[in-house]
């Protein structure tokens, strides 16, 4: 494929995936953020594999770099996840 058709998709991609996210029901968040942390972590699992398997410093430096960024989306979607569920529990008032 050349440069221009990779260009199309990946614009088209960018549009569809803001559409599909701006569509999302307040309800619905929470367990769509579950499986999108489940799907970082899969990706950090393939991060690791690249690691592993790399020849040069650059691809070092870059799949060390990407377990990295993955690790810190799976982090902080389980705490953003977790505030949100948190919000959902009966608080305990005083008597």
């Amino acid at each position: 494929m050349d440069l221009i058709s990779l260009i199309i998709i990946f614009a088209l991609s960018l549009f569809i995936g803001y559409e599909v996210i701006t569509k999302v029901p307040p309800t619905l968040h929470t367990p769509l953020m579950s499986g999108s942390n489940a799907i970082s972590g899969i990706v950090i699992v393939g991060a690791i594999i690249i690691a592993s398997n790399a020849n040069g410093l650059l691809s070092t430096i870059l799949s060390v770099f990407a377990v990295i960024l993955a690790t810190i989306n799976v982090v902080g979607g389980f705490m953003v996840t977790d505030r949100m569920l948190a919000m959902f529990k009966k608080s305990k008032s005083k008597e």
